[in-house]
């Protein structure tokens, strides 16, 4: 079976629906995280409570809340629909739901922000090439400027207050179930969730923003460590190093570094689901953590991204140091005994399999269910080797690996146009594309050639000028639609997959 028939289509295309606007969330919040740091900083700094308290400093934190970080998500979502001109418009929208409300508008961002800028494209498209030569800039600046207008009174009077209402719900049920000391069975859903990368959605459009209003109010929330908690992760992790057979004992130390050290969470996943029931683990470990942190009354003072113990510290509110730290190591205690208990019960069963120690099934089924590369995961073994179960529904077109079921059938880096432009495009463009960039652009230094470009990109932002696209297999379709007159190579590992070689072999062989 491969990875990819893990899942019945059905539940696969919800899966993939859910993934993609998780994607969408994140990809507004994410490149505005040391934003999010910045404030968080000055707010441990200077507030009253803070490290260095200073009341004119401090004057700092309540504009940056209100204002700052809700237009950059505001501006960044416009950009992802329709470009500067779409961050434009949807910051001027975002002014209206902002001013419209007594709280902080980070919800509102996210619904204002691309919705403006989706109606200024439809908009535009209404008189595209219909504007007398010498006109453009002047229709184009008063069309989005009255469209910015009537679209920020518009979220004055209808959006804030129906966002505000939406928000002191969520809130509500927030502090019910704290009340109730029912917050830990969130667990049920966020641990299973990050495994099957089905946690943007959540994280980011809503733990997030209650948990800055939260911390604005409080100083510090709980809501910020629901997800970000490593304890779960290392239990399980460390499991694994003692219990563990083959590649996954081998590489557990290893991915128990990048995974607490270097807060990259989805590290442990193919650990997961070699044994879903190891799910059980994570679930008890993380209401272990919710719990400890109920009872201390612990909380971060902003996000901690990625989540390794250094963030989580850097950002822990100064009078919760101890619950914090508690439930990162209680939580790590327990998934850590439950994971054992499963992986020593199944252990003689495991041994008796020929395949029990190979890890290339659950890495190729964590890619499956997260829709794209994830560069991190080559650090646990893997490569794109032939035969192995990342290249199932894969094969070798003139030495570049092209998807060959319902991927790319497009063109390979075999073609005969020259390159000077390479891109590499994964859904955020920030993490595993960003890694798999800087490999490619350091071999094809070290090959000494010169006159051409590595840079990565959101596929969201890909566009027609690049001559070489490199993507993870299942999102080739994709880049291909953004790019059709583009080369397209795909791989299964941006970290070190074989096809980089014949890539650098090619534009090594144009120079001469």
């Amino acid at each position: 079976m491969t990875a990819t028939s893990a899942a019945p289509p059905r539940k696969r295309g919800a899966r993939v629906h859910v993934q993609r606007f998780g994607t969408f969330l994140s990809g507004m919040v994410l490149p505005n995280i040391a934003a999010f740091i910045a404030w968080g900083l000055i707010t441990a700094f200077f507030i009253p409570t803070g490290w260095t308290p200073n009341e004119t400093l401090g004057g700092l934190v309540g504009p940056m809340i209100t204002y700052l970080l809700p237009l950059l998500i505001a501006n960044q979502g416009g950009r992802m629909i329709y470009d500067t001109r779409g961050g434009v418009v949807a910051t001027i929208a975002t002014m209206g739901v902002i001013v419209g409300s007594e709280i902080p508008q980070f919800m509102g961002a996210m619904i204002v922000g691309p919705l403006a800028a989706y109606i200024m494209k439809k908009v535009d498209s209404i008189w595209d090439g219909k504007i007398r030569p010498g006109f453009e800039m002047l229709v184009n600046n008063f069309s989005a400027g009255i469209l910015g207008m009537l679209l920020a009174i518009g979220a004055f009077f209808g959006i804030a207050p129906i966002v505000t209402a939406l928000s002191a719900l969520i809130e509500g049920a927030v502090d019910w179930l704290v009340g109730l000391g029912l917050l830990p069975l969130v667990s049920l859903f966020i641990e299973p969730g990050k495994v099957l990368f089905l946690n943007n959605a959540i994280n980011q459009g809503v733990l997030t923003p209650l948990g800055v209003q939260q911390s604005l109010e409080d100083g510090k929330s709980i809501l910020f460590l629901l997800e970000a908690n490593p304890g779960p992760g290392l239990g399980i992790l460390l499991a694994f190093a003692v219990f563990g057979i083959g590649m996954f004992k081998a590489s557990a130390p290893g991915a128990i570094i990048i995974h607490f050290l270097g807060g990259i969470h989805e590290i442990y996943f193919p650990y997961v689901l070699s044994k879903p029931i190891l799910i059980l683990a994570a679930i008890a470990g993380g209401m272990t953590g919710i719990f400890t942190n109920v009872i201390f009354n612990s909380g971060l003072r902003a996000p901690a991204s990625p989540g390794s113990i250094f963030a989580v510290l850097l950002q822990t509110a100064s009078d919760s140091y101890v619950g914090v730290i508690l439930s990162v190591i209680l939580s790590a205690l327990v998934s850590f005994v439950v994971a054992s208990v499963i992986l020593r019960a199944s252990r003689k069963r495991d041994l008796e399999r020929d395949d029990a120690g190979d890890m290339s099934a659950a890495v190729a089924a964590t890619q499956a269910n997260k829709g794209k590369e994830s560069s991190v995961l080559s650090n646990l073994g893997t490569s794109d080797r032939p035969g192995s179960a990342q290249n199932v529904g894969a094969g070798i077109v003139g030495g570049s690996e092209v998807a060959t079921e319902g991927g790319a059938g497009g063109s390979t880096a075999t073609d005969s146009a020259p390159i000077r432009s390479i891109v590499f495009a994964c859904d955020a463009g920030m993490g595993s594309s960003a890694m798999g960039a800087s490999v490619l652009r350091n071999k094809i230094k070290k090959a000494g050639v010169e006159g051409v470009t590595v840079v990565n990109k959101a596929i969201s932002n890909l566009d027609d000028s690049a001559d070489l696209v490199i993507t993870q297999r299942e999102l080739t379709p994709r880049a291909e639609q953004k790019a059709p007159h583009a080369q397209h190579v795909s791989v299964d590992n941006f970290m070190n997959s074989p096809r980089y070689d014949e890539v650098v072999q090619r534009v090594a062989g144009q120079n001469k």
